[in-house]
């Protein structure tokens, strides 16, 4: 019997002690003594939403083994971005930051979130219609010709050419970082919100239109060179102008003899019959084609040819005489995918 006590209240010493040393984790001073918060990450840095659209957060607090890993979630705006427990809402175009917070040491982790309205993009229905495709006029060029007829479904093209806004807010970078990227950052002509992005090649427009397409869930994408040209044309409401909504090169577009050597806002000159602007002189702008030669037989919804390394520009620029700026002018070949000009951009094209 003695030896039966005896066991008991060695087993009860032994369980005293475990649980003194699991469960008291005070320091002599009172102080909580756990496993201490080192750090804590977000799976984002940083993020694009629409309006009306909402995301989540993960946040990682470390080590694994931490005592206390509770965090609290705030926004630097929350009328832009209301964030509650790693959930975000965008609610008005603007940025935020958004901070998660360790209860144990304030250990913090941001990221910043940019929040545009789809409304920005501005893109003009054009119905579906045929024309005359190519040069009538007396300044044709080789690649011009022949004319040929064409029949278009109706779709929808940017009212401007894509902005330096837009890109920043979709690409991350300005204008003046891709200048430095290729070695010329003298060669900025013009910068802000309203300008038009250039500096731009074919294989980034494609890259923009990606990343805007996850965020919108549309199928944005560059306008064929023949929906480029009855867009520019004024479509079925077309008054035959040799300029993109008039004969007077001045009134519709920014060219080398009034531009003064620099890009100007988009919209600054007249709109043509379908209320589209820039689409002479301002920039160039890429067409999604290959590059090929007109034939006369007629077409439907053209997609250009199959094979091929370049691509199609069309429009202009404020760096180009007025000849450049109509609406059947054509730059002629070796233009790669790959190449950056400090007047290339382009602009959204979406099917209906």
């Amino acid at each position: 019997m003695k030896h039966k006590i005896f066991f008991r209240i060695i087993a009860i010493t032994a369980m005293c002690i475990t649980l003194f040393s699991t469960c008291n984790k005070n320091n002599d001073d009172g102080t909580f003594a756990g496993v201490e918060v080192t750090s804590v990450t977000l799976d984002k840095a940083n993020l694009t939403l629409l309006v009306g659209k909402t995301a989540t957060f993960t946040a990682t607090v470390l080590p694994e083994s931490a005592t206390d890993k509770t965090v609290t979630w705030t926004s630097s705006d929350p009328t832009v971005v209301e964030a509650n427990k790693g959930w975000i809402a965008a609610l008005r175009p603007g940025t935020a930051t958004i901070t998660a917070t360790t209860k144990d040491g304030g250990k913090t982790a941001t990221c910043n979130v940019t929040v545009f309205s789809e409304s920005e993009l501005e893109m003009v229905f054009v119905e579906g219609g045929t024309f005359m495709m190519g040069c009538s006029d007396d300044e044709c060029s080789v690649v011009e010709l022949p004319t040929h007829q064409v029949t278009l479904s109706s779709f929808s093209i940017g009212k401007y050419p894509v902005t330096q806004r837009q890109w920043e807010i979709i690409m991350g970078s300005t204008v003046i970082e891709l200048a430095e990227s290729v070695g010329y950052p003298e060669y900025v002509f013009g910068v802000g919100d309203d300008y038009p992005m250039y500096w731009v090649s074919w294989n980034e427009a494609q890259e923009f239109i990606e990343k805007l397409n996850v965020i919108t869930g549309k199928q944005y994408r560059l306008a064929t060179e023949a929906e480029w040209e009855f867009a520019a044309r004024g479509g079925n409401g077309s008054q035959g102008y040799k300029y993109s909504g008039s004969d007077d090169f001045d009134a519709v577009a920014w060219h080398s003899e009034n531009s003064a050597g620099t890009s100007h806002p988009v919209g600054t000159k007249a709109p043509n019959e379908l209320g589209i602007y820039d689409m002479s002189g301002g920039i160039w702008e890429f067409c999604n084609d290959r590059y090929g030669a007109y034939t006369d037989e007629a077409q439907t919804n053209p997609q250009g040819p199959t094979k091929g390394s370049f691509r199609v520009i069309r429009g202009g620029s404020w760096d180009e005489h007025v000849i450049f700026c109509r609406v059947a002018n054509r730059m002629r070949g070796y233009i790669s995918p790959d190449i950056r000009i400090p007047d290339f951009g382009f602009r959204l094209a979406l099917s209906n």
